[in-house]
């Protein structure tokens, strides 16, 4: 017992050893106000590479990936076909718990950072971000070039919340960097999760965390947490405004 206590105790401090650098980051503004007049917004996110003893003296090049993935939802694709000259829905797949936004930047094509394998493992780039789907009755993710996962992402990339960008990443120096985050007019409500990746000559080496928050403000957010949190109050509001509205309508447009 007490030498596989030891050989624990010897697994944990090399594997401090073995991290030899450490990211710092910070966001621009990690509160987002949504208003009624609100057309998009771009965060700034900043950081440097901070080394130690043992960093190795030759390793002066580094590679950044950053992963963005906002609220998690169910959604669902579905393919159209023309059938008597009408489009109808003839098949459609659900993704399970997928991001409402996902962007990543690196400094260079995702590709040459790494090799496929750790890219595979460490989600680096569109294709190989895991998308859970509902596959009749069975729940994985599908090769990159399915018809329903390309026309998923294919359609959020349309809307500005897929996107990846390869060259997004600046080195300032060769330790300080800095990325933009845009964020579209409809941009989801929620919390942001901000993943940041450090690999030198294709090995990864270190990641750290941060997030940011996106909220709605102002007679919006009130509509909005009655409708969640006053169900039956909301909906007689609702009828009541219908009611005079038309009543009101009724009144201009009427004929003597």
């Amino acid at each position: 017992m007490m030498r596989a206590l030891l050989a624990f105790v010897l697994v944990l401090l090399l594997g401090g050893a073995a991290c030899a650098e450490r990211l710092i980051v910070s966001v621009s503004n990690h509160r987002v106000t949504v208003t009624p007049n609100y057309s998009g917004e771009e965060l700034v996110l900043f950081g440097s590479v901070e080394k130690d003893a043992t960093t190795p003296a030759d390793r002066t090049a580094y590679d950044l990936v950053v992963t963005v993935m906002g609220p998690r939802a169910d959604m669902v694709t579905r393919r159209k076909e023309r059938t008597f000259g009408i489009w109808i829905n003839t098949d459609y797949r659900q993704f399970l718990q997928v991001p409402s936004y996902l962007a990543l930047f690196a400094n260079r094509p995702f590709e040459t950072i790494t090799s496929p394998e750790i890219a595979r493992r460490q989600q680096i780039g569109l294709n190989n971000v895991l998308l859970t789907q509902r596959v009749s009755g069975d729940f994985a993710d599908v090769v990159p070039n399915d018809a329903f996962r390309s026309a998923f992402i294919r359609l959020r990339t349309q809307r500005g919340l897929y996107r990846e960008d390869g060259s997004a990443v600046t080195f300032l120096t060769p330790t300080l960097f800095r990325t933009g985050i845009p964020l579209p007019a409809e941009v989801p409500i929620g919390t942001y999760e901000v993943e940041i990746k450090l690999f030198a000559n294709g090995a990864f080496v270190a990641k750290t965390e941060t997030a940011f928050e996106i909220v709605k403000v102002g007679f919006e957010q009130f509509v909005a947490n009655t409708a969640r949190h006053n169900g039956l109050l909301y909906g007689l509001a609702t009828v009541a405004m219908a009611l005079m509205t038309g009543w009101m309508a009724s009144i201009v447009f009427r004929k003597d």
